[in-house]
C-alpha cells in the first residue's frame, strides 16, 4: 500500500539536484510549486527512516541541504519532519506588525 507524501527541498546551488530529480522521477512525483513535490511512497511503520535512507543513497547531500516531508500519520494527523537539515529563520520574519499582549514596565 502507498501513502501520499509531500517533499519540500532546499538544495544548494551546486548540490545534487540531478540525483534528487532522478529519485523524484522514479516515483512519478508531481510538481506542486517551487521546490515542492507530491508522490506516492510505500507505507510502513518506519516510513520516515526508510524514506531518509533511500534519499541518502540516491542523492549526494551537502551541508545546509534541507528536505522536509509532510504526511498523514497512522492517527490521521498531518505531520511534518525534516529528513535532512533543520528549521531556520523565515524570510518574512520582521515584515509583519508586532502583536503582543506583553506589558513593558519601566525601570
Amino acid at each position: 500500500m502507498n501513502k501520499t507524501i509531500w517533499l519540500s527541498f532546499d538544495i544548494a546551488i551546486r548540490g545534487d539536484l540531478d540525483g534528487l530529480y532522478a529519485w523524484l522521477d522514479t516515483y512519478h512525483a508531481k510538481e506542486c510549486g517551487f521546490n515542492l513535490a507530491c508522490l506516492e511512497y510505500p507505507d510502513s511503520d518506519n516510513l520516515v527512516q526508510e524514506l531518509k535512507k533511500e534519499i541518502q543513497e540516491a542523492v549526494q547531500l551537502e551541508k545546509g541541504d534541507r528536505i522536509y516531508v509532510i504526511y498523514l500519520d497512522p492517527n490521521g494527523r498531518m505531520v511534518g519532519k525534516f529528513l535532512f537539515g533543520r528549521r531556520k529563520a523565515a524570510n518574512w520574519t520582521g515584515f509583519g506588525p508586532l502583536i503582543t499582549d506583553e506589558v513593558d514596565y519601566g525601570h
